[in-house]
């Protein structure tokens, strides 16, 4: 590698050693005993969601029972500077063979497997096949290892890797050891990105690193990619600020988010389009505005329903926004709202323009919000002039919702 060649957080951190694997407590305790007591299994099958650890989590295994330090090796430990974990490391060593299950799906390559596993290895103490993707192989491919999984020699591992656990053959998963990462969550994401940033001699601001978890969605890799490329949008400087993050993200401001949302609870549709206007000027990633807007009703509905309910992420002024929200509106018309971004959402996702079909979603919701408040209307109707007022005490709640049903929609903040 070049000395201008510049490695990726991704692989310059990749976890060497279960110690260093975040996140999934389970797994490493369950190998690592099992490495301890010499109760390998001949395959271990390892499924999650991308970036949270599964090949490299194979190759942990490789390294440490290939250690050639042996009393490292007994407590479960790769010492990462002999031959053998260094070479497997980098993907090298004859021994390990890695296998792309995506581009080699065929019973042929399944076949060459077969023929290749009677060899004694050269250089390690086991043969391990670790097959990326594995539910990709054909179903041939899966009947052709069936035999040599069930019953492979002493000195052969498989361990397979994929993300769509329910499309592997249940003859596959019946012999192997099943582990299942976790996805991460924001919090573990976050201390993770500080431990590097602090390696790497940088800081960054808390709710930029708030983002970058968030949108990473629990994967690792994905919030180690999103930090370099935040990385290199601040131009070597040694802060990252949030508000650098919000704009490579193409994310819209809480605060603005808020206004938004106030816009559509007063049915004001010009005031709602123009704060549209504004977020669509720099972003054109409407079905993103709409999780915002869904995330702000969910929040709203938990501040309404949970005393003291904790608003993580919102400055003071937002979560007092946020409280004064809840304490105006009703539980049944932020269901309401919930259910029309909810349709609104999946409209927009297949839809050729999306940016109308917000326009026409924010219209719905200002036509539903600003009509009359239809419990008032039959509570408070003068009883000499409306029959229906002379019945009052018998209308009840449920009465109520269910008329407020059939005329869909009714008035959100009284």
């Amino acid at each position: 590698m070049s000395q201008n060649s510049y490695l990726v957080l991704a692989r310059k951190y990749r976890p060497q050693n279960f110690d260093e694997l975040v996140g999934q407590e389970v797994l490493v305790t369950t190998l690592s005993n099992a490495i301890k007591n010499n109760r390998l299994h001949h395959a271990y099958i390892l499924t999650g969601i991308r970036g949270v650890g599964k090949t490299t989590t194979a190759r942990i295994i490789a390294k440490t029972i290939n250690c050639e330090n042996k009393d490292l090796a007994l407590a479960a430990q790769a010492c990462g500077v002999c031959d053998n974990c260094q070479m497997i490391a980098a993907s090298k060593h004859q021994d390990v063979i890695e296998i792309d299950a995506a581009s080699r799906t065929g019973v042929d390559d399944i076949r060459e497997i077969i023929d290749s596993i009677a060899y004694a290895p050269v250089m390690a103490t086991y043969k391990i096949y670790i097959i990326d993707e594995v539910h990709m192989l054909s179903n041939s491919a899966f009947n052709a290892l069936l035999k040599t999984l069930e019953e492979p020699p002493a000195h052969v591992k498989f361990i397979f890797a994929t993300t769509e656990i329910k499309k592997v053959p249940i003859t596959i998963l019946s012999r192997c050891q099943r582990f299942d990462l976790r996805r991460l969550d924001e919090k573990e994401i976050e201390t993770h990105l500080k431990n590097i940033l602090q390696k790497e001699g940088l800081e960054a601001e808390d709710h930029a690193l708030e983002l970058i978890s968030k949108m990473s969605e629990g994967s690792v890799r994905d919030s180690l990619s999103l930090l370099d490329q935040a990385l290199a949008s601040n131009n070597h400087q040694k802060l990252l600020p949030a508000d650098l993050v919000e704009k490579m993200l193409g994310l819209t401001d809480k605060a603005k988010v808020i206004e938004l949302f106030e816009s559509l609870l007063g049915g004001d549709f010009l005031a709602a389009s123009k704060s549209f206007a504004e977020f669509y000027s720099y972003s054109s990633d409407v079905s993103h505005l709409v999780s915002d807007l869904m995330e702000i009703t969910h929040k709203t509905t938990s501040a309404k329903l949970i005393p003291a309910y904790k608003l993580d992420g919102y400055s003071k002024f937002q979560q007092d926004k946020i409280s004064e929200i809840a304490q105006k509106i009703s539980l049944a018309s932020l269901t309401r709202i919930w259910q029309m971004l909810v349709k609104g959402n999946a409209e927009i996702n297949f839809s050729a323009a999306p940016k109308m079909a917000f326009e026409m979603l924010v219209a719905r919701i200002c036509h539903i919000v600003a009509l009359p408040n239809l419990q008032q209307v039959l509570l408070n109707v003068d009883e000499t002039k409306n029959p229906v007022a002379s019945k009052r005490s018998e209308i009840n709640d449920d009465v109520v919702n269910e008329i407020l049903r059939n005329f869909e929609g009714s008035r959100v903040i009284s």
